[in-house]
């Protein structure tokens, strides 16, 4: 018997497990059949596009157009999870070079991400049974810690002092949790900069 042949054992747990839910093989058979050709990459990744937000399309545009790349003429029911890894990884290690960059890993979870929102619309179009979403098995590479660092007052200090002796106009600073720049006030420290926000 071959590792991809079930033994009878497993053939009989199958068979009591669907007969306890009713369902008889002929059912399964039967909703295979049901089910409409699933579409090529090519194909759906348009239709997604054209469903999804600005902000999603631009967030999964790129690793969309790199899933093309490899895999535009074949269909969504194809690919194995084993292969959607190998893909990741095809884009964590051909990621464009930047200083700040974390080895590529972002660009392999971006990847899983823009499948799974493929896969997820797939599954709801009914050309995959969710049980058989093959994104959904490939886990994530898990992120390393920050290596973003707030700026300490003193550092603020010198770079406004630098910037009153070199400007006309007055330094800037950022709010309280350092996300947004804020003009700081003339002669007041970090309390008067926060009052002086919009």
């Amino acid at each position: 018997m071959s590792d991809t042949t079930a033994g009878r054992a497993e053939l009989d747990a199958a068979r009591l497990l669907l007969a306890r839910m009713g369902i008889s093989p002929a059912d399964l058979v039967e909703a295979a059949l049901d089910r409409p050709p699933a579409p090529t990459f090519a194909e759906y990744v348009l239709v997604v596009a054209a469903a999804v937000s600005d902000g999603t399309r631009r967030a999964y545009g790129s690793y969309w157009k790199r899933v093309l790349e490899h895999w535009g003429q074949r269909r969504l029911d194809e690919p194995t999870p084993s292969e959607i890894e190998q893909l990741a990884e095809y884009a964590k290690t051909h990621v464009v070079a930047r200083r700040n960059a974390r080895g590529g890993r972002s660009a392999a979870e971006h990847l899983i991400a823009a499948l799974r929102c493929l896969y997820k619309r797939a599954v709801a179009d009914g050309y995959v049974a969710a049980a058989d979403n093959p994104a959904l098995r490939v886990a994530k590479p898990r992120r390393l810690p920050s290596t973003r660092r707030a700026v300490a007052d003193s550092r603020f200090a010198e770079i406004n002092a630098v910037a009153a002796s070199t400007a006309t106009t007055l330094p800037w600073t950022v709010c309280c949790c350092g996300c947004t720049p804020r003009r700081r006030v003339a002669g007041a420290g970090r309390a008067g900069a926060e009052a002086g926000r919009p």
